[in-house]
């Protein structure tokens, strides 16, 4: 089970092997380094740890940011727990924060709170104020403050061409096999179902309308998708629309999900849901009709993706 600690709330009692960063989407790139800090900690007396931060640093850093991520947080501690990763640690992101010299953050941070005693950490990796400090740096904190810092060379990174930059990208344009690929997972979406206005039960498609509350989560673009979520200790099938509804003059954006073969009711619960394949772009169609006829081909066309 991981431990997930808010930094400014605890001294780590038990020694650690670290690494540090965002770690947005915790891709198969990302993997390189989670994986071995995991390993490492498995074959020590060290718990494996990862210091991350919310906000996004651009969020703060660049007020005029509109990056979306690809992880809330309690998507972030999931994906992180299945790993098997011991310590997640949030630090809250703040200006105060990033002024930090890089020798208050090693010695105040690193050191003396998390209790550090192995880095591993990308070749690239800056830290401190102004991002002026680099692996050489740590390393030569490491010596005089008693860790060690073993670092991931630039091939070992590089030969997995993923970022989470791409990964936000190909889900804007809506290819999901592309981010589903390069995160090795299907991507998820997380929120609670709230009531909409009952236009897919009168065409027949009843959908449960979910509703996501941090504004910060990319949306992938708009259209049809193909879908699966555990309801009730049970995988569910199901395709989903992101959209504006056009065809029944819809003037607000939703997210809906027709599940197939099930019934219960899901008012108010919160629900994962991930996106297997796309369907098609959203359209407005010329008729209700019109629109029946093309959710009926989406139903069939998810069925025959779904039992291939």
């Amino acid at each position: 089970m991981i431990t997930v600690r808010n930094i400014s709330k605890y001294k780590e009692e038990y020694p650690t092997v670290i690494t540090i960063g965002t770690f947005d989407g915790v891709h198969i790139g990302h993997l390189k380094i989670l994986n071995k800090i995991i390993n490492h900690a498995k074959n020590t007396e060290l718990k494996s740890s990862v210091l991350t931060f919310f906000p996004h640093p651009r969020m703060v850093l660049q007020k005029d940011t509109d990056i979306k991520l690809l992880n809330t947080i309690d998507e972030k501690v999931s994906i992180l727990e299945r790993l098997g990763l011991d310590i997640l640690i949030i630090h809250p992101f703040t200006i105060e924060f990033s002024r930090l010299t890089a020798t208050e953050f090693v010695r105040d941070i690193l050191v003396n709170t998390l209790n550090i005693k192995k880095v591993i950490i990308g070749y690239d990796h800056r830290f401190g104020r102004n991002r002026n400090a680099n692996i050489t740096d740590l390393i030569a904190f490491g010596n005089a403050l008693d860790f060690t810092v073993d670092e991931i060379p630039a091939q070992e990174i590089d030969d997995v061409s993923v970022s989470s930059t791409k990964i936000r990208k190909a889900l804007e344009d809506g290819d999901i096999v592309t981010a589903n690929s390069y995160l090795g997972y299907e991507y998820m979406l997380t929120g609670t179902i709230v009531r909409g206005k009952g236009i897919g039960k009168q065409l027949g498609y009843p959908t449960a309308n979910l509703s996501i509350a941090e504004s910060y989560k990319l949306i992938p673009k708009n259209g049809a998708y193909i879908v699966k979520s555990e309801l009730n200790g049970t995988t569910v099938y199901g395709m989903m629309n992101i959209g504006f509804n056009p065809t029944v003059n819809g003037t607000e954006k939703s997210i809906e999900i027709n599940f197939f073969d099930f019934d219960a009711d899901l008012y108010d619960k919160k629900i994962q849901v991930a996106i297997l394949a796309r369907l098609r772009d959203e359209h407005k169609f010329e008729s209700i009709d019109g629109l029946k006829t093309q959710l009926a081909k989406d139903k069939e066309k998810s069925l025959q993706y779904i039992l291939r």
